[in-house]
C-alpha cells in the first residue's frame, strides 16, 4: 500500500459533459474507510404541476470551486475521520433522470459519511455560485434555492 493512500483528498469538477456515480464514487473508496456516502441529484420531470423539459446550469467556475473547498474545509473540521470527498456538479443543459449533482464522501465509519455528505449538500445549495434555470414546454424560469443566503438578504 502507498504511503500517499492514507492522505485525505478533495476531487472538485465542474464539468458539462455527463457525470458518472460510478467514477465519483470509486475517487473515494479507501483501504482505510468502511463507508462511502453518496447524494445524486438528479432532474425531475415536474415542478409545481409544470412539465419539466430539461434544466440548465450556469455558474461563476472559479468562485464556486473555492467555495466548494471550503466546505470540504469545514468538512474535516467538523467530522475529522472523513478521508476522501468529491464533489462534482454539471453545467450547461441537464436532462430529465441525469445527475446535476453527485458528492461523495468516504469516512471508517457511516455516521460521519451520512452527516459530511448531508452538509456538502445543503452547504453547496446554500453558498455556491451556481444558478439553475427550469425549462418548460412554453417557458423558462430560474430557480433560487431556498438555503441560498444571498436569496433572502433583501427579504
Amino acid at each position: 500500500m502507498e504511503e500517499s493512500e492514507g492522505v485525505p483528498k478533495d476531487f472538485i469538477k465542474l464539468k458539462s459533459e455527463k457525470l458518472s456515480v460510478d467514477e465519483v464514487s470509486e475517487l473515494v473508496v479507501s483501504p482505510y474507510c468502511g463507508a462511502v456516502s453518496l447524494f445524486i441529484g438528479t432532474t425531475r420531470n415536474n415542478f409545481e404541476g409544470k412539465k419539466v423539459i430539461h434544466l440548465e446550469y450556469e455558474a461563476y467556475t472559479s468562485m464556486a470551486e473555492t467555495e466548494i473547498k471550503k466546505i470540504c474545509r469545514d468538512v474535516r473540521q467538523k467530522w475529522p475521520s472523513v478521508k476522501h470527498i468529491a464533489m462534482y456538479h454539471r453545467l450547461g443543459v441537464v436532462p430529465i433522470t441525469e445527475a446535476s449533482v453527485i458528492i461523495a464522501v468516504s469516512s471508517p465509519h457511516r455516521a460521519e459519511s451520512l452527516e459530511a455528505v448531508t452538509y456538502c449538500i445543503n452547504t453547496l445549495k446554500a453558498s455556491v455560485p451556481i444558478w439553475k434555470k427550469e425549462i418548460y414546454k412554453d417557458e423558462y424560469s430560474w430557480k433560487e434555492n431556498k438555503e441560498c443566503f444571498w436569496a433572502n438578504s433583501e427579504k
